[in-house]
């Protein structure tokens, strides 16, 4: 917890309230509903929290944006981005039902309104959204083709529509079909060794493959 008000300093006391009561819910929940390993329960705020707010380093998402959570699992990364950016209205979809079950459990219990959680494949969501991020729930061609018609074309960010991608390790041959793809390391934000290989990838989604 320590480290989200390090890296993150400018939180307000129900933010920092809000990700304070994540490990009680989550530690409540995963002994119900296993939706995180049991040995990262106790590095929930590096492995889990932190890592989903390394987005935050590369974008600072405007009030009103639309955000698509593709494979939330147990909520990451869009609680903790829901927790830093309220005005922002997060979809986080999972093909998990008791996943999601957790994830509306959780949102409840921290009061976000700018949260909604549903049973979904991304192939089926109709609506459009200013950025899609994940986990790495699979590679990015594959993750590309669900939701390449997913984006919004009006922009409102410097960083341009499109997915922000949570990934580690050498990407270069997942990547090498997508020019316009951009990797951050996670490195440059966080001390922590958990990061040393830990990027974000930003892919536009505006242009022609």
């Amino acid at each position: 917890m320590q480290n989200i008000v390090k890296y993150f300093p400018n939180l307000s006391d129900n933010q920092i309230e809000q990700f304070r009561k994540l490990e009680e819910l989550y530690k409540d929940w995963n002994a119900k509903i296993n939706v995180i390993s049991r040995k990262d329960i106790d590095e929930l705020y590096t492995k889990h929290v932190l890592h989903s707010l390394g987005i935050a380093k590369i974008i600072d998402f405007k009030p009103g944006s639309k955000i698509l959570d593709v494979g939330t699992g147990g909520g990451f990364p869009g609680i903790p981005l829901a927790i830093l950016y309220p005005e922002v209205d997060f979809y986080l979809i999972d093909v998990i039902a008791k996943k999601i079950r957790v994830v509306n459990e959780v949102a409840k219990g921290l009061g976000l309104e700018n949260v909604k959680a549903e049973q979904m494949r991304a192939e089926n969501v109709k609506e459009e959204f200013d950025f899609i991020v994940s986990r790495a729930v699979t590679n990015m061609p594959d993750f590309f083709s669900w939701v390449k018609d997913k984006i919004k074309k009006k922009q409102n960010h410097e960083l341009k529509n499109g997915i922000l991608y949570l990934k580690g390790g050498d990407l270069t041959e997942e990547l090498k079909d997508f020019p316009k793809a951009t990797e951050y390391n996670l490195s440059d934000f966080f001390e922590d060794e958990f990061f040393e290989t830990k990027k974000v990838v930003h892919l536009p989604l505006k242009f022609k493959v």
